[in-house]
């Protein structure tokens, strides 16, 4: 009889008490899958005296992930403590340096140190598998590394953060603002007391590095992603979108282009008509395209102690049977370089609205700044908000009116330096809100 694969869980938090006790009630069924019996043998957490709803008896508890990790009763170390370095960082050093399997749902170590750790890997033998790292429940790491292993990808983009968009479906449907929405975001658990990590496109930023390496073989490198978020996306802009044909997502892109790998996260605007529009609440969604695919887009919750424990589970259960993936595709010697693609090369259609002046010539002059940068107009929308009419419903003077603009495909560089004119000349009002169209 095989011998039971035995791990070492560090951290028993909502994730690591889920997956203990899935671990236990899927007990049979990981034996008859795997070809071996699966044993938690050893914990560790800050808290032994913490009520979990778990029972511990009979599993050993180590004073510190280190400990956990060079147990020599410990096959796979499993680390859910999170944070880009310590305690985490040593610890599946140690591991992975032992020969170990290491199995994690840490973004951020991965998208930091992914590189080293997937080396030691390579080196000692282990297993190195992240899968709940991006996506949770969604299986696009398995997706990339191995089900497409013999596809050329030219483009990834997805819904890869559910508070963003969670938040903005609250704000289209019900017309509500960000900062109303991002409290109540707060209120049911879904934003951190802090959000800028999640609602300024960071923690998207990090797991689209991650998924860009996979896709084209090119070291993970955060400081390549050009990120923007949502707070300034306002329920005008969400309503303009749904008249044109188009709902807005924050978007992690990363696509193939003649000089290079271009990886971006901001707000988009995408056809209502396409997989990803559909895509609501906390649920996240990644697309695929590759050469000979029709793209393919995978669907799920993206975080959650239960979607986040079974993509761990599922990780356990690769090293269970025996299965060692090189962690990121190809030997890291093998990894190409990126670095960050300047968003003024960035080609595609623009969203733009304008609080244009309600003075002689403001038009004309808008139109000839985007024509002296070449740039071509798809539609226009002009508005008279009722609070701009006077009591026979003539537009009041001097009150600034929304002007709504659709580009063909023109350059973020040309963009930037016809409104950087506009603005120039003083005849809108405030900043202009932009946002990028994704077509297909």
């Amino acid at each position: 009889m095989v011998a039971p694969l035995k791990l070492g869980i560090a951290g028993l938090g909502t994730v690591g008490a889920e997956l203990f006790r899935l671990i236990a009630r899927q007990d049979k069924a990981l034996a008859a899958r795997c070809g071996r019996s699966v044993r938690v043998v050893a914990v560790t957490a800050r808290s032994k005296a913490k009520k979990r709803g778990i029972d511990l008896r009979g599993v050993s508890w180590a004073k510190s992930p280190l400990a956990l990790a060079t147990d020599p009763e410990v096959d796979c170390f499993v680390e859910l403590i999170g944070g880009a370095d310590e305690p985490a960082l040593s610890a599946i050093e140690a591991a992975l340096g032992l020969g170990k399997s290491v199995v994690t749902a840490n973004k951020a170590l991965i998208a930091k140190h992914g590189l080293r750790l997937a080396a030691l890997a390579e080196q000692h033998g282990g297993a190195l598998n992240y899968e709940a790292a991006v996506g949770a429940a969604i299986p696009v790491i398995k997706t990339l590394r191995e089900g497409l292993a013999g596809t050329e990808i030219n483009r990834i983009y997805g819904i890869l953060n559910g508070t963003c968009n969670y938040i903005l479906t609250r704000m289209e449907q019900e017309g509500l603002s960000f900062d109303a929405c991002l409290k109540d975001a707060q209120r049911l658990g879904y934003a951190e007391a802090n959000p800028s990590f999640d609602v300024d496109g960071h923690d998207t930023a990090q797991k689209l590095s991650i998924l860009a390496s996979l896709a084209f073989g090119t070291k993970v490198a955060q400081n390549a992603v050009y990120v923007e978020g949502i707070s300034s996306i306002a329920p005008e802009d969400l309503a303009a979108a749904d008249e044109l044909g188009y709902r807005v997502k924050l978007l992690g892109v990363a696509v193939r282009t003649k000089t290079g790998i271009e990886q971006r996260v901001h707000p988009t605007m995408v056809p209502r008509s396409s997989s990803i529009a559909q895509v609501m609440g906390v649920t996240n969604a990644v697309t695929i395209d590759g050469d000979g695919l029709t793209p393919i887009t995978l669907v799920g919750p993206g975080a959650g102690a239960e979607a986040t424990a079974s993509a761990v589970i599922a990780d356990i259960a690769d090293v269970a049977r025996g299965i060692r993936a090189l962690p990121f595709g190809r030997p890291v010697a093998k990894l190409g370089t990126t670095r960050k693609a300047p968003m003024e090369r960035h080609e595609g259609g623009y969203y733009i609205r304008l609080m244009a002046r309600d003075l002689t010539g403001t038009a004309a002059t808008i139109a000839t700044r985007l024509a002296e940068q070449g740039i071509s107009i798809e539609s226009i929308v002009q508005r008279h908000p009722n609070g701009n009419r006077d009591a026979a419903g003539a537009a009041k003077k001097s009150s600034p009116v929304p002007v709504i603009l659709i580009t063909y495909a023109t350059t973020e560089d040309a963009v930037r330096r016809a409104l950087a004119a506009v603005q120039r000349d003083k005849v809108i009002s405030g900043r202009p809100q932009v946002i990028r169209i994704e077509k297909n």
